[in-house]
């Protein structure tokens, strides 16, 4: 069984023996664009992030299984891959911890305004700053109660907030003090000190942070958006921001990557950009791999 992994993750070679031991012949390509390193129709699992926004899937005939390094679906066909039955996995769960842990750290830098007394330290200045907000007693909105949702709800909620999620049901949902239906953000968020974006970019997601919705954001309220950029209007969001002072985002992916640098954002005082970065985390590799193995064991075994 030829296993081809890619250089969007790294391995050891203690790792790479294991999945030896499982009967899978590796090979390996550091960078996605390259020529695969062998016949593309030998290929029976790949290990990938954005391999197939480089190369042909339909030339791939006999590809059986897909691990995904992403926990987005967008950037594989997957009406192909349904309809091959081809074995599709993301990385469920891998990168919930760091990204939720970032999600509460830049709300927390604004909050306890963290870049003034870095500054202060610099100039040598013992400075008190008498305005800094607490999370606790906060109403916090997270968009999309998937395993990031749920992972930024629990940390959050651990600090005092309230939390509310926001999907496609209103299921009792671990993090969460209650659930709502996505349509209804909209109404709803002028309540909230605080809007976490964490859903997936589906077709029927596009925009879904619209103008409206920023519009109605309460006064001083926080946005991180650690999802995608899509799910953001941005140029709506440029405007508001430029309108409204009072309000924040703290924003690590974005509609064009990397962003422009003619992009208004840049220079947004109420703005903290950082280059989607927000995954990275020392466990990764650990979960990372521990889910692709047994994916892969799952798959050769039956």
């Amino acid at each position: 069984m030829n296993l081809l992994l890619t250089g969007c993750f790294s391995y050891s070679e203690l790792q790479i023996q294991k999945l030896k031991d499982l009967g899978y012949s590796i090979y390996f390509m550091q960078h996605e664009a390259e020529g695969v390193p062998l016949s593309v129709s030998e290929v029976d699992a790949i290990v990938c992030n954005g391999f197939f926004l480089h190369h042909d899937i339909d030339t791939f005939s006999n590809l059986k299984f897909i691990q995904l390094t992403s926990a987005g679906f967008d950037r594989v066909p997957v009406d192909k891959i349904k309809s091959r039955e081809i074995k599709l996995f993301n990385a469920r769960g891998v990168y919930s911890t760091p990204m939720a842990e970032w999600a509460l750290f830049r709300v927390l830098e604004y909050y306890k305004r963290g870049w003034f007394f870095g500054q202060e330290q610099k100039s040598g200045r013992w400075t008190k700053h008498r305005e800094l907000k607490e999370i606790f007693g906060t109403k916090v909105a997270v968009i999309g109660a998937g395993n990031v949702g749920q992972e930024v709800a629990k940390r959050f909620h651990a600090f005092g907030a309230e939390t509310v999620g926001f999907d496609i049901h209103t299921n009792e949902t671990f993090g969460f003090d209650y659930m709502a239906l996505i349509e209804t953000l909209k109404e709803s968020a002028e309540e909230f000190d605080v809007i976490v974006v964490t859903a997936p970019l589906l077709p029927s997601a596009k925009g879904l942070v619209s103008c409206e919705v920023l519009q109605a954001m309460k006064k001083g309220a926080v946005l991180v958006n650690i999802a995608r950029g899509g799910l953001i209007d941005e140029p709506a969001m440029c405007k508001i921001l430029k309108e409204r002072r009072d309000l924040f985002a703290a924003l690590d992916v974005f509609e064009t990557e990397p962003l422009p640098q003619h992009s208004p954002l840049w220079k947004l005082q109420n703005v903290a950009i950082s280059p989607h970065n927000s995954f990275v985390g020392d466990g990764n590799n650990r979960r990372m791999f521990d889910l692709m193995y047994n994916n892969l064991k799952a798959f050769i075994e039956q």
